[in-house]
């Protein structure tokens, strides 16, 4: 799939790290280091500007790494970027450290997965067509041998 992107920081294009990697690693587009409080929330901008082609969708996820060793993951995760948005790809970070956490320009913050998008249209019904094992169990209820 081809992506059109405009590139507005002073880094690289996003890559993929392995031959088997899923994500893109997304990288912080900051003037000066940002300092991340305890529980505090931020917007981070990476510079970047897709164009996704209709029928898929870009989802922005944590860094396991970034999660383990300074307790930052990304809220509303996965976060999809939709095929028709055009503005700046921004990450949202939050701080689960009981420490304050820095943020540098250029450091990798995220990844960024592309994944296909199916279109549905729903069928109202009074009742589902098929009985299943599991039922209508949810929230662990599999795991309750």
């Amino acid at each position: 799939m081809n992506v059109s992107v405009v590139n507005k920081s002073a880094h690289p294009l996003p890559a993929y790290a392995t031959e088997g990697s899923s994500g893109l690693y997304l990288r912080a587009n900051i003037e000066k280091t940002i300092l991340i409080a305890p529980l505090e929330r931020i917007l981070i901008p990476t510079g970047l500007f897709i164009s996704i082609p209709q029928g898929a969708e870009a989802q922005i996820r944590p860094r396991s790494g970034l999660a383990l060793k300074k307790g930052l993951t990304c809220l509303n995760t996965p976060g999809t970027i939709d095929a028709d948005y055009r503005g700046e790809l921004k990450v949202l970070l939050v701080n689960f450290s009981n420490e304050y956490q820095s943020i540098e320009n250029g450091d990798r913050i995220a990844q960024l997965v592309f994944a296909p998008i199916i279109k549905i249209d729903w069928q109202e019904t009074q009742f589902l067509e098929q009985d299943t094992a599991r039922g209508d169990g949810g929230f662990g209820h599999t795991g309750q041998n």
